[in-house]
């Protein structure tokens, strides 16, 4: 897998939350972690984000054990720093302090200097019936192509 087609996105979080602002964050990791990443080998899945100390980290991001680490290998779950100026670790904080609002990771991507990057956004989770209505638009745009393009 190319690095510039390394895309891994969080599917849920769109569909869980109503996601407000987004911001792009640079993630700390070790070797064998980025090695990893290029090779597609991480997930989103039950991952979010904390501000503590001034810091923001990232919790549950599951990243592979790199296939050739040998004793260098990293833990596959493990918390990890995000890279983001002060600005917006004091916006997060304020947003994640309003009762009912989060951050989650969007998605992970290789930008075109090689480096690893995430997406994150501060959301309000949604309703049940929100829900439905996410799932009724998607259904009904999915039949509007199917009728078009027959």
């Amino acid at each position: 897998m190319k690095a510039d087609q390394v895309n891994i996105k969080n599917k849920r979080a769109r569909f869980d939350y109503e996601i407000s602002e987004t911001f792009v964050a640079g993630i700390v990791l070790t070797g064998t972690e980025i090695k990893s990443i290029r090779e597609g080998k991480a997930s989103l899945v039950d991952t979010y984000c904390v501000v503590e100390r001034g810091e923001v980290w990232v919790k549950g991001m599951n990243i592979s054990e790199y296939f050739y680490g040998s004793y260098n290998n990293h833990v596959a779950r493990r918390d990890r720093k995000l890279l983001l100026n002060k600005k917006e670790i004091s916006k997060l904080e304020k947003a994640a302090e309003d009762v009912g609002f989060t951050i989650v990771p969007i998605r992970v991507f290789i930008n075109e200097r090689g480096l690893a990057k995430m997406q994150i956004g501060v959301g309000r989770g949604k309703k049940q019936y929100d829900k439905r209505q996410s799932i009724r638009e998607r259904e009904d745009k999915r039949s509007m192509d199917r009728m078009f393009k027959h």
